[in-house]
This record gives structure tokens, sequence and C-alpha cells, in this order.
């Protein structure tokens, strides 16, 4: 399972298959990764990924059927404050179950927030983060909104820093998956009528994840939703809050009953434009044009999607965040989601009202993803100054 070469010669390295294991089943005929794969440097050929070159023991996990699913880790962080205090001081503890009062905030009015990210290992053992002060900023901007205190962002990152250390030896060897970080941020204090809670408990764990949808990394198959809503004007769909996630359940049920992957939203107002699925954004290419949902409140601003703005940019690819008619998307040329959990991952298909359209998995969604995973993974030059180097 850990004895894996590692090399370049030939094409068929490990460097070069996880560039192209996403979209490719024949990395010779795989054009963006081998163009991608011409801008990395040479690394030497070694003999064995183990325990011993990384320092760290892996668990008894088979990396090669992870999904995404909770894998209990050994360490979580906790740090705790009142709410006329500012959070202070932290520390790590075995995972386990926390003590909560049945009046806590969180539990009678929802009063919660959370948030994703990832941790990869590189090649070379060592161990990174991937803009884990986007993920502190979104969390703050979500506590403001519900009147809760919240870490700052070095607290944030910090606590971040210590369970991903803490539990180095559940991070998947490099290209098995990575290790899902969820910080946590709730009202922990009891109350009884509604008000803000009077303590507040943020925590982080993190589990070992593979894929996020039970295709893999096929295209996913969408239903778009024209009855039930994620969100409204003036609502808390723009953060990232416990209370909007339970509500999209119902739809998504429904949708995978029929065979769907996920579940699309419409606005509330119009039932005219797309929103963003369950958990994740949405973007369509026409004619080389990329365009995105504009946010406003009602669509959560995500890391990856922010990521693949910028890094189209980067290329020279125009990019339009806007209202977009869901005949626009029925008529789209590419249509891919983008999240923490799932990355980029294409569209196959979207059925709206009985009528399905059908998408091709195009090159430069693929020269997206190439570039995105390369910088998380480490495969590939940071220039966007995004990742954060563990020791």
């Amino acid at each position: 399972m850990l004895g894996r070469s590692l090399r370049l010669s030939g094409g068929h390295g490990s460097v070069g298959s996880l560039l192209c294991s996403y979209f490719c089943k024949d990395w010779n005929h795989c054009s963006i990764a081998s163009q991608v794969l011409s801008t990395l440097p040479v690394i030497c050929e070694t003999n064995s990924l183990n325990s011993s070159s990384t320092g760290d023991d892996y668990p008894d996990v088979n990396w090669d059927e992870l999904g995404f699913g909770l894998t209990q880790t050994d360490y979580m962080y906790m740090m705790r404050c009142s709410e006329d205090e500012k959070f202070s001081h932290g520390e790590l503890a075995p995972y386990g179950n926390i003590e909560l009062s049945p009046s806590s905030g969180v539990l009678n009015y929802g009063q919660g927030l959370f948030e994703g990210l990832k941790a990869y290992r590189k090649q070379d053992g060592k161990l990174l983060l991937f803009r884990p002060e986007e993920n502190a900023l979104r969390m703050q901007i979500g506590a403001e909104r519900l009147c809760m205190r919240a870490p700052s962002v070095d607290q944030f990152v910090n606590a971040v820093k210590q369970t991903v250390l803490a539990n180095k030896r559940w991070i998947p060897p490099p290209g098995k998956g990575s290790l899902y970080i969820r910080p946590l941020l709730i009202g922990s204090g009891p109350l009884l009528g509604i008000a803000p809670a009077p303590d507040y408990t943020f925590l982080v764990y993190a589990s070992p994840v593979g894929s996020y949808f039970k295709e893999g990394r096929a295209p996913i198959n969408l239903l778009v939703e024209d009855q039930m809503h994620r969100s409204s004007p003036g609502g808390t769909g723009g953060i990232k809050t416990i209370t909007n996630y339970a509500p999209v359940l119902k739809a998504q049920c429904e949708a995978k009953a029929k065979g769907y992957t996920d579940v699309l939203f419409l606005d509330c107002v119009k039932k005219a434009n797309i929103e963003e699925a369950s958990t994740c954004n949405i973007f369509i290419i026409k004619d080389n044009i990329i365009s995105t949902p504009d946010t406003q409140g009602t669509i959560l601003s995500g890391v990856t999607r922010k990521s693949v703005i910028d890094i189209a940019r980067t290329f020279g690819y125009q990019v339009k965040e806007r209202p977009i008619p869901i005949e626009e998307l029925m008529a789209a040329d590419e249509v891919f989601c983008t999240g923490t959990a799932i990355v980029i991952t294409p569209v196959s298909s979207i059925t709206y009202l009985g009528r399905r359209a059908h998408y091709n998995v195009g090159e430069l969604s693929q020269k997206l993803y190439a570039n995105l995973t390369g910088i998380q993974m480490g495969l590939l030059e940071d220039k966007m100054g995004w990742t954060v180097e563990l020791e």
C-alpha cells in the first residue's frame, strides 16, 4: 500500500497520475496534465513512501477505499469563552464526546457555525494547509451575523495547525485523499429565552477523507429543485451557519431517490436564476467565458470558488459573477461544481422540469482542476501564496 515508486520518466509516475487520474483514463492522452507536468521540477526517484520516510506511523486504514465519511482520529482542539470575554487559550484533548447543556444556544436556537478545510501530504512527507485564513475570516463574518464571539484569525489558524499536527498520522499518503478539518463555533452556554448564548465553544476535529460523491471522481448528475429553496434575501445563505444544511435534506434525499447525485437550487424570488447545490457552488462555461452566480448574500462565498476564479483570471480567461438564468445553464457548453469537499467536480447532466441537458468534461475545467490540486498538494509552485506548510 505504501511501497510506491515516485518517478517522472515515461509519463506514468505518481505525480503524473495524481494530475490526470481525475479526468483521464489514459495518461498518454492527457494533454492538460502533460502540460502541467512539464512545469514541475524533476523529482528524484525513490523506492518507497512509508513511515520511515514521513516520520509517521500510518493507522490501519484502507486508503484505496477511503470515501467521505467520519473516521475517528486521535485529538481535537477546544477553546471556550463567555459572552463578555474574548477567546484566549485553548488546548488539545483526546477526540471524544463533549458535555453540553440541553438548554444550550446551539441546541435550542441553532446558534452555530462550522467551516471545512483540508490538509495534504506532499511527496516529501511535509504537510500543507490550503488558505486557512480564508475560513477564519468567513467564520468571523458568520459570527457577527449570529451575535457570537469568534476566535481571531491567528487563533483559528493556530488551532487548525495544532489539530493537524496532532493527527498527522491520519493524513493519507499523497494521491490517496486528504485530512478534512472541521472547525466549529457554537453557543454552548445555557439559556431559555431567545438571546445570544452566555458562553461559546470553539472546537476543531479532523477525519481522513477521499472522494465526496459515491460516484468517486466521475461527473455528477444534478436535479433542479423548483419548489423548495435553500436561502432567501436578507437571510443567512451567505454564511456557514449550521441551520442552512438540514433544510436541504428533503430536496436532496428526493433527488437521490430518483438517481441523481445532488440537487441544484433556484432563487426564491423569481425562481428563474440558479444559486448553488446543497453543499457546493456552480460554474458554467459558454464560448470559453466562465460564469458563476454572484453571491448577493444568498450564496455561500466558497474558498474553492474564490480560488478557481483567481486561477482562471491568471490564465487570461474572462470570469463573470452575475445572475445566471436557468435557461443559460441548460444551454452551457460545460458545467462544474466547486467546494472544499468536492474540489472541482464536472457535471454530466442537469434535469429541469423533465428536460435533461448533457455536458462534456472540457479542457478548461481539466486545466483548472490540475492547477488547483497541483497547488494544494504541493506539486506546483504556489505563486498565489495560498498554502501553509507545517513542520
